[in-house]
């Protein structure tokens, strides 16, 4: 995945390169690309007069930075106490199976994404599953086979409709 590094730049250049501004400069290119890729972090280094080991360890301390691509989906599984009592784990493993990844991981296309964290904070509805930031209450199996079936139709879906509007622009080419 290519960066763009005038854009990258341009973050950088609102804080003024100020070296203390690190974690605010990480923050928006984060929420600009969704992730920190390892290019970025160059530039970061290079432009705050950071040594990159610096960098790194900013990025790795913070569990809310991703160093890793995510996926376009995410899937947030509750282990929280509450959870736990109530088959999270169950949940969890039937997730993983289904996705052939352990937690922490994103799918090889890069279309969903599965973490864990340790309370949601909604524990009357344990189990709980975010997906796309929306709450799934009282998740067994059976939701999570749902839950990836209607993400994987919606990637299908979504290809679909790509195909149809190229092939209508290839029409209104002609």
């Amino acid at each position: 995945m290519e960066i763009n590094i005038k854009e990258i730049a341009k973050i950088i250049d609102h804080y003024h390169a100020k070296r203390s501004a690190l974690i605010a400069v990480l923050q928006d290119i984060q929420e600009k690309l969704n992730w920190l890729p390892p290019d970025a972090l160059k530039l970061v280094a290079e432009k705050l007069c950071v040594p990159l080991i610096d960098v790194y360890s900013v990025a790795t301390f913070y569990r809310a930075f991703k160093l890793m691509r995510p996926g376009k989906h995410n899937i947030t599984v509750c282990l929280g106490t509450a959870c736990h009592v109530r088959g999270a784990p169950d949940v969890l493993n039937r997730f993983e199976d289904l996705l052939g990844i352990k937690a922490g991981g994103t799918t090889l296309d890069y279309s969903i994404s599965l973490e864990t964290v340790n309370c949601l904070g909604c524990c009357a509805l344990a189990p709980v599953v975010v997906v796309d930031s929306k709450y799934n209450a009282q998740t067994n199996i059976q939701k999570a086979d749902v839950m990836v079936k209607d993400l994987r139709t919606q990637k299908k879906v979504l290809t679909v409709k790509k195909q149809v509007r190229k092939t209508k622009l290839l029409k209104k080419k002609k």
